[in-house]
């Protein structure tokens, strides 16, 4: 496919037409020209769309899709579509499914099954057999079939030994292991914070001390044992110092905050909406304000949607009963930069994911594969059920005012506008 981008202002820090814009030819998934006002070549498409930006493709490194055994959520064809049109050139695919990935055979499905989408999808498998937590599972076969990572989805690992064998084996062929932050023994039967404001409504809760007390684990561990460890979706303000802590140590420790902990507290809890029951829980303001600190100041590498699709049966439901998870892609642009700067946000969603999971970071540049992401950033919405292209609709952020939009994707020489 061939496409001249008219205008486009370039966020890229790497490249020297940072914060210019320009047109972009692409002819044949390679940019093979930038500069201003360039000819239109034949048999070309040219791209207008207002205030655009271009930046590196965005990588979104928490993506639970369905597929296979969650279909009427979501499947891996549509949810592709989903990531596209939301502006993600590449996904990390979570081991919630069923069966789980828990095996060679479970990651050369779904590489095969998306081996037609314009997105790149990364399967993290399974750290232990069947997300039980007692065997470790055959980390060295995924790793060759082509898992980036090894982690059981929203489980800690409740067995410091098997954490620190999988930390040392792994470093065999550089892998990258994943804990959930949550102790199992503390919150086991909590679903929301707990606060002043969660106790008055009668819900059990979860402490912050239950994460805090698994990444201390966890850290404590990675010391002794060296290898990578990435923590992902951290919801506390220790959390962060923790990490902090353990990153001037030298320890090869990553992690990851979802867009929901950095625009929503557990405020929202009043509703009663389970499109607020996540885990982590959504915390206080005070957590929110650390989270961003922590962007900021690069103790936090990366910003996920924690995309989780739930059908309508599971959500419209008590409280108590409704499963935990909401949909993000969709909204994680528009939240995200109601709470940071253009650059930080980009950063977080390019270079710092893929330098963690070992993927080329991309420049934009003249003879460079064209891997690219197309948004508006000043595009200002209230995000609602017309916004949502994902097959379940349990949005946390509908009614939420949203700043900046994608157009949508160019990648494997495809391109997919929203």
């Amino acid at each position: 496919m061939n496409i001249l981008l008219r205008s486009a202002k370039i966020i890229d820090s790497n490249s020297r037409y940072h914060n210019q814009k320009m047109d972009i030819l692409i002819q044949h998934g390679i940019i093979t020209n930038i500069g201003k006002k360039l000819e239109l070549p034949k048999n070309c498409k040219e791209i207008q769309l207002k205030n655009l930006h271009v930046s590196n493709g965005w990588f979104d490194t928490s993506v639970s899709l369905g597929e296979p055994g969650y279909e009427e959520r979501e499947n891996i064809k549509h949810g592709l579509e989903v990531a596209a049109r939301s502006g993600f050139t590449k996904v990390a695919l979570n081991p919630n499914t069923n069966p789980l990935i828990d095996n060679k055979s479970a990651v050369e499905f779904l590489i095969q099954k998306s081996s037609e989408s314009a997105v790149n999808l990364y399967p993290i498998a399974n750290l232990t057999q069947g997300a039980q937590g007692k065997e470790m599972a055959e980390l060295y076969d995924m790793k060759n079939s082509g898992a980036i990572a090894f982690g059981d989805y929203n489980r800690s690992v409740e067995n410091a030994n098997l954490l620190k064998i999988a930390l040392l084996y792994a470093q065999n062929f550089d892998g990258v292991v994943l804990s959930f932050p949550q102790d199992a023994g503390i919150g086991t039967h909590g679903f929301v914070n707990e606060s002043e404001n969660t106790t008055r409504l009668g819900l059990n809760s979860i402490p912050n001390l239950s994460e805090e007390l698994q990444i201390s684990r966890d850290l404590a561990l990675l010391e002794y044992t060296g290898g990578k460890l990435h923590i992902p979706t951290i919801s506390t303000s220790k959390a962060v110092q923790l990490i902090k802590e353990a990153k001037k140590k030298g320890l090869d420790v990553t992690c990851s905050v979802a867009s929901h902990h950095i625009f929503l507290t557990d405020e929202e809890i009043r509703s009663f909406d389970t499109n607020f029951k996540v885990t982590p829980p959504l915390r206080s303001d005070k957590d929110v304000k650390s989270l961003i600190r922590g962007i900021k100041d690069g103790t936090i590498d990366m910003i996920v949607s924690d995309h989780n699709p739930i059908d309508i049966e599971n959500k419209n439901v008590e409280f108590e009963n409704g499963f935990y998870g909401t949909i993000g892609m969709e909204s994680l642009f528009g939240s995200v930069r109601k709470k940071l700067e253009l650059e930080e946000t980009i950063t977080c969603l390019t270079e710092n994911p893929c330098k963690r999971f070992d993927l080329p970071v991309s420049v934009i540049e003249k003879d460079a594969k064209a891997e690219l992401t197309l948004f508006d950033p000043d595009a200002k919405y209230v995000f609602d059920t017309t916004d949502i292209i994902s097959k379940s609709k349990n949005s946390a952020f509908l009614g939420k005012e949203l700043l900046g939009k994608s157009y949508g994707i160019f990648a494997n020489n495809k391109l997919v506008l929203s």
